[in-house]
């Protein structure tokens, strides 16, 4: 994860430092990788400020560990200020704890999870992303046959369901109340997971695909 976050950064225009508490780990950077690499522990304040901490518009945490990961992180966001900051979190619970202290998580197994959903219920928990703790979803969903040339917020259910984002032709965009639902978009609806189920069965009412 740590070398494709770097690489991924630095073909963006970024300029990216990687730490690794073991040397032979740089190893696994892509070829043509020209970020500085520090072997060292990633929560070590005399290792972050080598890295450029002080300087630094983000930082993540990815190790395998999440003691080491919340550790980290905790140092980049309250000592040294840095404004996005993201720890890689294994177990669900402690993710849910410190998102509230204000550290973004990443939790692996609940992600897992989800994809997992995706690919055995496609229909019943049509999963796109997961807030927090995965009680409330987005789902990602064609445009039924029968709402085309309606309202967008159509499939609107007040407290259990709103239509947040289309995309049209590849091109996403927030609706607004004028906005009319055409042939081809692909609709995400936020939704509490439960009723993720009840959205596939009303676009099935409404002549969506099967």
């Amino acid at each position: 994860m740590g070398s494709e976050l770097g690489t991924n950064l630095e073909r963006l225009g970024h300029s990216v430092t990687v730490i690794d508490k073991e040397g032979k780990a740089f190893e696994r950077l892509k070829s043509g990788f020209t970020g500085k690499q520090i072997e060292g522990f990633a929560f070590d304040r005399t290792v972050l400020e080598e890295a450029g901490i002080e300087e630094a518009e983000a930082f993540t945490s990815v190790t395998s560990g999440d003691n080491s990961n919340i550790v980290s992180a905790r140092v980049a966001k309250e000592h040294y200020r840095v404004p996005h900051v993201v720890a890689r979190i294994y177990d669900p619970r402690r993710a849910m704890i410190y998102q509230r202290l204000g550290i973004q998580t990443v939790a692996t197994v609940r992600w897992t999870t989800d994809q997992i959903l995706r690919f055995l219920l496609p229909e019943d928990v049509p999963v796109a992303y997961t807030v927090d703790n995965g009680e409330v979803v987005i789902t990602a969903v064609p445009a039924p046959a029968e709402s085309v040339g309606s309202k967008v917020f159509v499939l609107d259910v007040p407290g259990r369901r709103r239509v947040v984002a289309v995309s049209r032709f590849g091109v996403p965009r927030v609706p607004d109340g004028e906005l009319t639902v055409q042939d081809g978009d692909i609709l995400y609806v936020s939704a509490a997971r439960s009723d993720a189920a009840d959205l596939s069965n009303q676009l099935k009412k409404m002549g969506g695909p099967e």
